[in-house]
């Protein structure tokens, strides 16, 4: 298929092209599903873990480090090779290495063979969001990006919605070990709509021309864009990789609190059975989900009212920055359902958040750069993600001894509210315009 011109389509026109991109939209939200399912099970089933392997907090943290800290490495690896190899092989060695991992939890017999099985899910799982990214800069035109980031990226929620109810109901009929099997197992059911339904584009027999002009329809001119990755070294030399490096190094470890402490918090200052399946857990998730479509909308609403893209980026992420703060009321909160309201909101201004920062990646980035700067960036956040674990089981283990451990959670929460403000900052020095760079 040869690149048409730039289209200058009405808005009748743009419904008529076809909409296969949504498919592709679709596999990509349920393998992210996935993923943070697979990802979560072990923080609902911590209070079993714990009873049985006789785990301390700092135990519970080891092993949270041992996923985040291959993690990181699994981003910058994964991030390298997708932009080699394409989305399509790369996705698929992804779901199939974290898919197994996930199952071998179910093999460990104390606090070390989880380190090992959370660390080979955590190099694995690391390729979701750089292949996602990349799949949607490669099937949708800019201003519609966020959108189809923030609906691929609400399967995060979806999977921690789902956790809740599934997990505790698999634990009950069947144990722990039956967890980890079922839930890692569901990846290889995807695989075969992957590799069935997805092509890029210009391979996509599926796709019509009208549709593919529509996918290039703010290109500034038509040129068929080299191949093969860009090295790390021109990626590091750019202001603006180290912007998105800087959103996802403050920003990334907050949402990994919320996945893994936030149902021990539940259940140690409000006595929440983690055994049974947790409306209140549901409840947060599911806020997380409108946060992460509608995070993607509003940047998409404002660039369709006609204002440039990084104003639009940087307008609705100083929003979502702000609705983040209010969580520091948290430690005020004597009702499980304010404390549940004050959380909701901030973890749907984080999906919000990444819907928009993910995006920012492929505003300022050519596609085949573009797996690259987000396997690096996620690199960065998940360095923060292995570092603030141990600052959390710190400061619960320091409060747990003097019998006050809410009064720990007090001060967590406290970060988590400074924190968007401060990434929003530094990225607005860093790239007050977005300028696409050209590498």
């Amino acid at each position: 298929m040869t690149a048409p011109k730039k289209a200058q389509e009405p808005q009748q026109q743009q419904q008529k092209a076809g909409n296969y991109r949504w498919v592709v939209v679709a596999l990509l939200f349920f393998a992210t599903t996935i993923n943070y399912l697979d990802r979560q099970v072990i923080g609902l089933l911590k209070p079993t873990l714990e009873a049985q392997f006789n785990w301390t907090e700092q135990d519970y943290s080891y092993i949270v480090m041992a996923f985040s800290g291959s993690y990181a490495l699994g981003l910058l690896f994964f991030g390298r090779l997708i932009d080699k190899i394409g989305t399509k092989l790369g996705y698929t060695i992804s779901v199939v290495v974290w898919s197994v991992a996930a199952m071998a939890h179910a093999a460990a017999k104390g606090t070390i063979g989880f380190g090992v099985a959370r660390a080979a899910l955590g190099i694995s799982e690391a390729g979701n969001f750089p292949a996602a990214i990349k799949a949607v800069a490669e099937w949708f035109p800019k201003k519609e990006r966020a959108l189809a980031t923030g609906i691929f990226n609400s399967g995060a929620n979806i999977g921690a919605v789902a956790a809740p109810v599934l997990v505790p109901w698999i634990l009950g009929a069947y144990g722990w070990e039956e967890a980890f099997i079922i839930t890692g197992a569901i990846g290889f059911i995807w695989l075969i709509f992957w590799w069935l339904f997805y092509e890029i584009p210009s391979r996509q027999k599926r796709l019509t021309a009208e549709e593919y002009a529509f996918i290039h329809s703010d290109s500034e001119q038509v040129v068929v864009e080299p191949t093969g990755a860009v090295s790390w070294k021109k990626l590091l030399a750019l202001r603006q990789t180290w912007a998105f490096v800087v959103g996802k190094l403050l920003t990334d470890p907050i949402w990994w609190f919320f996945l893994f402490w936030l149902p021990s918090y539940f259940s140690t200052t409000f006595h929440i059975d983690l055994s049974k399946p947790s409306l209140h857990l549901a409840v947060v998730y599911t806020a997380t989900t409108i946060g992460s479509i509608g995070g993607g909308y509003l940047s998409s609403y404002f660039i369709k009212k006609g204002w440039p893209v990084f104003k639009a980026r940087k307008t609705a992420m100083f929003i979502f920055a702000l609705c983040v703060v209010p969580i520091m009321a948290a430690r005020y909160a004597t009702d499980i359902w304010v404390a549940v309201g004050l959380i909701s909101l901030a973890a749907a201004a984080h999906q919000a958040w990444s819907a928009n920062i993910f995006t920012t990646a492929s505003d300022m980035f050519p596609k085949r750069a573009v797996s690259s700067v987000v396997g690096i960036g996620g690199m960065a956040g998940s360095i923060g993600g292995f570092m603030f674990p141990a600052l959390v089981g710190f400061i619960l283990a320091s409060y747990e001894a003097t019998g006050n451990l809410v009064g720990g959670y007090n001060v967590i929460f406290t970060i988590c509210g400074f924190a968007y403000l401060a990434a929003w900052l530094l990225m607005h020095f860093l790239t007050p315009t977005m300028k696409e760079v050209e590498v």
